[in-house]
């Protein structure tokens, strides 16, 4: 069924066509924006509620703005379809997210008015004053916006940002778009602070009467704005102690207002557009706003995958066979289970409990487990100090978000050695998420680190065996567990738990001619491939290495001394990886081998389903099979 735009919509192809809506019907422009979104992503999927909730922001944004000129830039972009549906790509949208279609975030390649590429959150301020600091060298009357969530703003780097803005003279504005939400509700002492700011009634009401006065006077005066700074500041320092937080930071504060009263947000953009300098526009938003049972939980309906638009309904897909549990999951119901046991563990996330599964310990034990907000850094470093006093913690971290955590990694936890397990979600490729959200690198980043164990599990009962063992681990290192987003492989995946010896893999069958070498998930792509070859009489061997560090030496040297023929599988980089290691083995030891290095090739890997980007990246099944038919070929040419 086509999917058609409302009559205002259906005429807007660009913000200059938005322009020529009169402002009382923009309120029309915004209901006809909301339910588009809301008829694609229910048919075609995608992020939700976030984009619900900015709808009126994003109208008013380039209603006021001279976009692309002036310079927009979306934090995360988890928020940004209305933006993309206004600026051109309105009868693309339904290619949102799919294999070579629109970008679920904004992409600087796929549309001029997507100023920054976005993915992780709280980089929209440095990039707007970087640019707001180039329009000024430069004399361009330029504007530089930056749209950031209260989720992002907990993260340093939105901090530094702010430090930097408040002394650098350039004039770019920040719109904090407070709803409370990142994906989970956000926690720390921002989150209170912009809520006491938001729901004082005495400011609110001052405030607001002083907005009113100053409508009254003529506009564009020194004198009125003057009064406007002054009296804003002195009702602040009256009602609230604690508002002067940006002010301290030589940003100009204004608001809270209302995001969701287009008339006003155009009003207070227009002003704003004319006032020079760093300034901080604070707006009140609501997540999933117009569609009510997002509204009611919007951690659920954030990414809710496709719906019933009119019941509510999410349409899961009829499996007949029982299907295996999310890897995430796995690690969550498992954590829950060792805590019972040890009680000095401990699960640490940065803003990810649902996503990562935390959210089961933080349930029954919400002494033991904290979700820190977006800050990666700070959640690898109190792992780290908690695991100075004997606690066993487990820091879950997306594999793509770590890689802000780098430095906290090798300065705070491997070169002092503390036993924090370092549990990767979403390793390897994650699907519509595309690259900012890949899980490409992990393997090359921390495997060259001193003192780390570096691990991944091919399944679910692997996943737990892993687990128990780090919590077990006498070696006081670092332990690493990297695991891929979606499900295993094992419908009956609560297996007894065991311990594993660190750096041993295992031989799943013998072979002849060739061996196949897996780290992780992708063994099982291994395990589909050698079981069609057989029927062609092809017969590799299969070992599934487990460790990347340490590897194990006594199964590699049983592997080279057997075998020619050698195809190594994983969900990471071919550059740096471990097929890299397996080569430095080869070498180190002597050893002469035909080597064929299976991963994530070296390029960006754009966005689509896990299956056409593992097909794509050729270490799917299919993949495999080719690898090893090629080798064997290769052989036997050489023979004749």
């Amino acid at each position: 069924m086509e999917i058609r735009p409302g009559a205002l919509l259906g005429n807007i192809n660009n913000p200059d066509d938005l322009k020529k809506i009169p402002k009382d019907q923009l309120h029309q422009v915004c209901n006809e924006l909301r339910q588009y979104i809301i008829d694609i992503v229910s048919v075609h999927g995608g992020h939700f509620a976030a984009s619900l909730g900015v709808v009126e922001l994003s109208v008013a944004l380039h209603y006021i703005y001279n976009t692309p000129y002036d310079q927009l830039v979306w934090d995360v972009g988890h928020q940004a379809y209305g933006h993309k549906i206004l600026t051109g790509r309105r009868d693309q949208f339904v290619t949102n997210r799919k294999y070579k279609g629109l970008s679920g975030f904004p992409k600087r390649s796929e549309s001029e008015y997507d100023t920054f590429g976005v993915g992780h959150s709280s980089t929209s301020i440095s990039a707007a004053l970087g640019m707001a600091m180039a329009a000024k060298y430069k004399g361009e009357n330029r504007k530089s916006i930056a749209v950031i969530g209260d989720g992002s703003m907990t993260a340093g780097m939105a901090f530094e940002a702010m430090n930097h803005a408040g002394v650098a003279d350039s004039d770019v504005l920040i719109i904090l778009n407070d709803n409370c939400m990142s994906i989970d509700p956000n926690v720390g002492a921002l989150k209170e602070y912009l809520t006491d700011i938001a729901t004082s009634p005495t400011y609110n009401k001052v405030r607001d009467e002083i907005w009113n006065l100053l409508g009254k006077m003529p506009v564009g005066k020194s004198t009125s704005r003057s009064l406007a700074s002054k009296l804003e500041a002195s009702v602040k320092g009256m009602v609230n102690k604690s508002s002067n937080l940006f002010e301290a930071l030589q940003l100009r504060y204004f608001g809270p207002i209302d995001g969701h009263n287009i008339t006003n947000l155009v009003d207070t953009l227009k002003d704003l557009r004319d006032i020079p300098g760093p300034k901080l526009l604070h707006v009140i938003t609501t997540k999933g706003k117009g569609y009510e049972l997002a509204e009611k939980d919007q951690t659920k309906w954030h990414a809710p995958g496709l719906f019933d638009k009119l019941t509510g309904e999410i349409i899961k897909k009829k499996i007949d066979t029982p299907q295996a549990p999310k890897y995430q999951d796995v690690f969550g119901h498992t954590l829950v289970e060792l805590a019972k046991a040890n009680p000095l563990i401990m699960g640490v996330t940065p803003a990810m409990p649902s996503g990562s599964s935390l959210k089961f310990m933080m349930d029954t034990m919400p002494d033991r487990a904290f979700d820190v907000g977006i800050c990666e850094q700070h959640a690898v470093t109190l792992s780290a100090g908690l695991a100075t006093q004997g606690m066993r913690v487990f820091c879950n971290i997306y594999s793509s978000f770590m890689q802000r955590a780098f430095d906290q990694v090798v300065h705070d936890v491997a070169i002092q050695k503390l036993p924090v397990v370092l549990c990767l979600d979403r390793a390897g490729l994650v699907g519509e998420d595309g690259p900012t959200h890949h899980g490409c690198y992990d393997i090359s980043y921390l495997r060259c680190i001193p003192n780390l164990i570096v691990s991944a599990p091919m399944n679910e009962q692997e996943l737990r065996n892993l687990m128990y063992t780090a919590q077990l681990d006498s070696t006081g290192l670092p332990f690493v567990i990297r695991y891929p987003r979606g499900e295993g492989v094992m419908p009956e995946w609560k297996t007894p738990l065991a311990p594993i010896e660190i750096g041993k893999g295992r031989k799943i069958k013998d072979g002849k001619e060739v061996a196949i070498l897996s780290f992780g998930h992708p063994g099982n792509f291994a395990t589909t491939a050698i079981r069609n070859l057989r029927s062609e009489g092809i017969d590799p061997a299969h070992y599934d290495i487990r460790f990347v560090k340490p590897l194990d030496e006594a199964l590699l040297h049983e592997v080279f001394s057997n075998y020619s023929k050698i195809v190594t599988v994983e969900d990471g980089t071919v550059v740096g990886g471990f097929g890299s290691a397996i080569l430095e083995f080869m070498n180190a030891n002597g050893y002469k081998a035909d080597v064929t290095i299976l991963g994530i090739p070296d390029r960006l890997v754009e966005h689509g389903t896990l299956k056409e980007l593992h097909s794509e990246c050729a270490y799917d099944a299919a993949g495999i099979e080719a690898a090893v038919k090629q080798i064997v070929t290769k052989k036997a040419l050489q023979t004749v």
